[in-house]
């Protein structure tokens, strides 16, 4: 098993076409792929899918998802999201009692998503 593995998470969405241009303006997220029910998105080696749910009783949208993007060095991102306008200065958390500085936000669908850097 030498193989290189990869996880993609696939996040709730009640409208792919909204939510991508929200994830390119709001997280910088490019398209890569889909059509009005099924998606993914890229940003550097990063990948997401964005799944289309009705909200109904037979496809319900449940109460969203998390994802967490660990990365080497929090502060270009944060001061990107801060620019962007995605995050505010109270969103940042830093030398939690976890050991990590770190910030979320939700999208549009009430999937949250935290960018988070270990300081041990």
């Amino acid at each position: 098993m030498n193989k290189q593995l990869q996880m993609i998470p696939v996040l709730p969405s009640n409208d792919i076409e909204r939510d991508i241009k929200w994830y390119q303006q709001s997280v910088g997220f490019k398209y890569a792929f889909g059509d009005k029910h099924y998606c993914g998105l890229t940003r550097d080696n990063l990948e997401i899918h964005l799944q289309l749910h009705r909200g109904t009783e037979e496809d319900p949208m449940l109460d969203g998802s998390v994802i967490k993007i660990f990365v080497p060095d929090l502060k270009p991102y944060m001061d990107e999201f801060l620019k962007r306008g995605t995050i505010t200065a109270e969103k940042i958390k830093e030398n939690t009692a976890w050991g990590t500085n770190e910030f979320g936000f939700y999208d549009l669908n009430n999937n949250s998503i935290f960018f988070v850097q270990d300081v041990h």
